[in-house]
């Protein structure tokens, strides 16, 4: 229990941290001036990769700090995940993300003018993408993010690799997918991260949530075939994953 317990926190502390940041820190009018004093699109972006860092080393040494279903998949496609406990880490992820979301949806609405209609961060494509990108737009950048995470998680972890520098490769990751594709769908590559904000938006958030779950999990599971692939040896030994 004390694994689930961790990947609850740990996926609390990614939305929260996350999708607060896009909610109540990306574009901040200054009182009485006019002037935009917000994070924007690169503070969202670091503050996404900060949750994974902090928590990473927070507990990794517990649960492994996957916060994320898709790398859970992800993991197990790689062999370095039971499947036996693929269904309560992702239980335990997906109502971390949506407690996450309840707080954020309280603490949001207490500001006048707050409307859950304008998508509390949540992922989208066409009339719901940031930049307008298409469906075929969405699915190909939310694979591909994913599928690249997922080599930087399996080889960061890595017994060859060096140790104790996971967290940090993975949180500069998980930034660097956002810069390249917050535009596009506001990024997922996680479906807890998608669900705990679209369950409190509903209507299309809820309509377009199925892109969030199929990419990132079918992204994941290439980049653990391609990880397997390009890097294994016989007989090397696995390591436990930590992120």
């Amino acid at each position: 229990m004390n694994r689930y317990g961790a990947e609850f926190l740990g996926t609390f502390w990614l939305v929260l941290g996350g999708c607060g940041s896009a909610v109540l820190a990306a574009a901040f009018p200054l009182a009485g001036i006019g002037d935009q004093v917000g994070i924007g699109l690169h503070g969202v972006s670091l503050a996404f990769g900060l949750t994974v860092l902090t928590m990473a080393y927070a507990i990794g040494h517990i649960s492994g700090c996957h916060l994320n279903p898709a790398v859970s998949i992800g993991l197990w496609a790689g062999g370095r995940f039971p499947a036996r406990d693929l269904a309560p880490y992702i239980v335990a992820q997906v109502l971390g993300g949506i407690a996450a979301g309840a707080v954020l949806y309280l603490i949001a609405s207490g500001a006048p003018g707050f409307d859950v209609a304008k998508g509390m961060a949540s992922n989208g494509y066409g009339a719901h993408s940031p930049g307008g990108y298409s469906l075929l737009a969405a699915l190909v950048t939310e694979v591909v993010m994913t599928l690249f995470f997922l080599l930087v998680i399996l080889g960061a972890t890595d017994k060859r690799a060096p140790a104790g520098f996971a967290p940090i490769a993975i949180g500069l990751a998980l930034t660097l997918i956002h810069l390249i594709s917050i535009p596009v769908t506001n990024t997922s590559v996680n479906p807890a991260r998608s669900t705990g904000v679209a369950v409190f938006v509903g209507d299309w958030a809820i309509a377009q949530l199925w892109l969030f779950w199929v990419a990132p999990i079918v992204g994941a599971v290439l980049g653990a075939l391609v990880y397997r692939l390009i890097a294994e040896e016989p007989g090397l030994a696995r390591q436990p994953a930590r992120g």
